[in-house]
């Protein structure tokens, strides 16, 4: 039995759990929210860099834009993602306007970019709005669900 960290959607704190409990709704050990919501985690400054760096699991961030037509015809793509990825993946948003400094910092030239994070570093980027069996394709090949 493997322990693994998962960072809480909801105060940020690391949780330690056997990996096999993944799927047994889990709740946080400081706050007793649910460490899986179905639904993407919205990124901030304070936020970022602990659910990037604090999860075991696989991080998808959607950088997006209020302004951006593609950005917003993706957003409920990217729900389902998460509804359907929950315990195995985590997906999270980054509004560039929000935060210029991540994005700048991600070297953001485009929007939507998908950029997946395992262990806390970058593996993966893909730029556009994609359907959601395109984009589930795509996270096979990078290797998100191994």
């Amino acid at each position: 039995m493997s322990a693994i960290q998962i960072n809480c959607p909801h105060c940020f704190a690391t949780n330690r759990l056997p990996s096999e409990r993944l799927a047994d709704n889990p709740t946080c050990g400081r706050c007793k929210n649910h460490l899986f919501v179905g639904k993407p985690l919205e990124l901030n400054a304070g936020n970022v860099a602990s659910t990037i760096e604090k999860n075991d699991i696989p991080v998808l961030v959607d950088c997006w834009a209020p302004w951006c037509g593609p950005c917003q015809s993706f957003a409920p793509v990217f729900e389902q993602l998460a509804a359907q990825s929950e315990p195995y993946l985590r997906c999270a948003k980054l509004n560039t306007e929000a935060v210029p400094s991540v994005a700048q910092d991600w070297g953001i030239r485009s929007i939507p970019t998908l950029i997946l994070f395992k262990g806390g570093r970058e593996v993966e980027r893909v730029s556009g709005a994609m359907p959601l069996p395109q984009l589930k394709a795509w996270l096979v090949q990078v290797g998100a669900f191994n």
